[in-house]
């Protein structure tokens, strides 16, 4: 058994098929067959189940994913480690963020980020808050940041930025030579939702009931699942919404769209920093992390 080995088992569990595992690290199929069967000799256990199209793990090869993520993670910071001790900040950053911070401020980190460490390579998953957090358990992603505070003892997180969010209507809305609504007055209007997991609407949902209002009566029969879709639907009247003024702020400066305070309601909030207290992080992610807090 060895590290490589392993790395080829994780990316047939993670690709559910030897085919897409072979594409996916540039081995042959055969070759990706006999290192698993390898790794089942040395076991003197079966891992991986073909189910028609798609392969899982058996339970066996469950314990063996865990412990081969682990083993090479740890490969990865050892890697980091040494070239950071050498003077060369060398490796791969995998980060996270719901959707206005990979669109809005992740973007503004990455450049200068680069700049000053030119070789790191940097992937970024855009996902709603709970599929980020669900990523950074699962060791898929080392940091994100996301819109809501997360109650969950395997994560930590940090304030990063302040967002300011307001009710945002069409420019030929009736309301639109207003600055600001009473909140009463959301729940006659059609309202555009996000998905549950967005942190966003959750924000939105827990200010209303703070401030005294059943957020449940509010008229929100559309469901979109990212903000570039709810900006389309208020630009083309499906409904209106809040959102977060950094993900409009073009669309209000070339007039498409007007934003409302909303009277009653505490629309402040912050995205966080967001982090596994389980697992250590590499010296790149930190250095990610103190180059985030010092630029925002």
């Amino acid at each position: 058994m060895d590290l490589w080995q392993l790395h080829i088992f994780v990316s047939v569990v993670e690709n559910k098929s030897f085919s897409k595992a072979s594409s996916t690290i540039n081995l042959s199929q055969p070759t990706v067959s006999s290192h698993i069967k390898e790794l089942e000799d040395y076991f003197q256990c079966r891992l991986l189940d073909r189910l028609g199209k798609t392969t899982e793990p058996t339970k066996a090869g469950k314990i063996l994913y865990q412990y081969s993520k682990k083993l090479l993670a740890l490969r990865d910071h050892t890697k980091s480690a040494m070239h950071d001790f050498l003077g060369r900040t060398k490796g791969d950053l995998f980060i996270g963020g719901s959707t206005i911070p990979s669109g809005y401020i992740i973007p503004r980190l990455i450049g200068p980020f680069s700049k000053q460490f030119p070789d790191i390579a940097i992937e970024l998953t855009t996902g709603d808050t709970l599929q980020i957090v669900q990523k950074i358990k699962k060791g898929e992603i080392e940091v994100g940041i996301v819109g809501a505070k997360i109650d969950d003892p395997q994560i930590k997180q940090e304030r990063l930025v302040a967002d300011e969010m307001k009710l945002i209507i069409p420019s030929n809305h009736k309301w639109a030579k207003r600055t600001f609504i009473d909140c009463p007055k959301l729940f006659e209007e059609a309202f555009i939702a996000r998905e549950k997991g967005s942190g966003t609407w959750q924000s939105i949902l827990k200010s209303m009931d703070n401030a005294g209002f059943n957020s449940k009566k509010i008229n929100a029969s559309i469901t979109m699942g990212n903000t570039v879709s709810v900006i389309q639907g208020i630009l083309n009247n499906v409904g209106i919404s809040i959102l977060s003024t950094i993900a409009v702020q073009d669309d209000i400066d070339k007039g498409r769209l007007k934003a409302l305070s909303v009277k009653d309601l505490d629309l402040n909030r912050f995205f966080y920093l967001t982090m596994s207290k389980k697992r250590t992080l590499s010296p790149i992610c930190k250095k990610f992390i103190e180059f985030a807090r010092q630029a925002l």
